[in-house]
């Protein structure tokens, strides 16, 4: 018998408690709803949600990446770029800055492998190295004594190939007396992100003079070493034209981390943690299906 209350009607049906356990409630539930929700179909839509969401997620760390690229770029431009690294000049406040931003980039390295990576080849140019490098003891060591207008560093790049490293010093001196210093070193695996650098030899180059530049009072002086050289023995005459070569097997090696790469920056930590950026000078880019560079590491 239906019962009335107020304006409502109730049915004893719908008074009486469940007589089916709760668990065994649900578990029915549950049941209907693959078969009558067709569970085939509910997989498949959170299959294609989870497929839509990939491909945002990568997108928005690509552009995150790019952005975090751009940004410490123009932190070295408004930090003065390298003359104002090497010649001392960068701030304290910009230096933080920089480091910063080089951090936020490391963290979204996309080169799981650097070490063996067809991108580590060819020629960076270096932008920044920290307070630990050995080019930035030499920088400070020859700005802090010489004034720019006696002694200037023109720039400073790496060409890597073939497992070996050529690091190129272009120096200018008197503003008129340019010359280059080249290290080169060998490079070995040590791990997905760790190499061995052993230097191999040093060279510096014959001085070349730029007649252009030469102050009037200092042309004759300049001919008469001109005309002496020409004057040696053949042998020292070749020796000199051939630059002075500093044999360095063995004397010094030293370990470093590859913290980013991509096909145009290049960031390398050494055992102390002061970070070396580079960026890749103007040239081909070598294809990310090619054969690594160095033999693949054994661990």
């Amino acid at each position: 018998m239906a019962t009335v209350l107020g304006n409502a009607i109730f049915h004893p049906l719908l008074l009486t408690p469940p007589s089916v356990p709760f668990g065994e409630s649900r578990r029915g539930v549950a049941a209907f709803g693959r078969r009558g929700l067709g569970g085939a179909r509910w997989r498949a839509m959170v299959q294609q949600q989870q497929t839509f969401q990939g491909p945002a997620a990568s997108y928005a760390r690509e552009m995150e990446r790019l952005s975090a690229k751009e940004a410490l770029l123009l932190a070295f431009k408004d930090a003065g770029g390298f003359q104002s690294l090497v010649s001392g000049k960068t701030t304290e406040m910009q230096k933080i800055d920089i480091n910063e931003r080089i951090v936020g980039l490391e963290r979204l390295n996309p080169t799981p492998r650097p070490t063996t990576s067809p991108f580590l080849e060819g020629r960076w140019n270096f932008e920044w190295f920290g307070a630990g490098s050995p080019g930035s003891f030499a920088a400070r060591f020859l700005f802090e004594r010489s004034p720019t207008t006696l002694a200037y560093l023109l720039g400073l790049d790496m060409l890597i190939k073939d497992g070996y490293s050529k690091v190129t010093a272009n120096l200018k001196f008197l503003n008129t007396i340019e010359s280059k210093f080249l290290l080169t070193t060998r490079l070995s695996v040590e791990g997905p992100m760790r190499m061995k650098e052993e230097y191999v030899e040093g060279l510096l180059e014959t001085p070349t003079v730029s007649e252009q530049a030469i102050p009037e009072q200092l042309k004759s002086i300049v001919g008469q070493a001109t005309g002496t050289l020409q004057q040696l023995p053949a042998l020292i005459k070749d020796a000199f034209a051939n630059g002075l070569k500093l044999p360095l097997n063995g004397t010094f090696q030293r370990f470093f981390m590859i913290s980013y790469l991509d096909e145009e920056i290049l960031i390398i930590r050494d055992s102390a943690g002061a970070p070396d950026v580079l960026t890749r000078l103007e040239g081909l880019l070598p294809s990310a299906t090619a054969e690594p560079m160095i033999s693949e590491y054994e661990s």
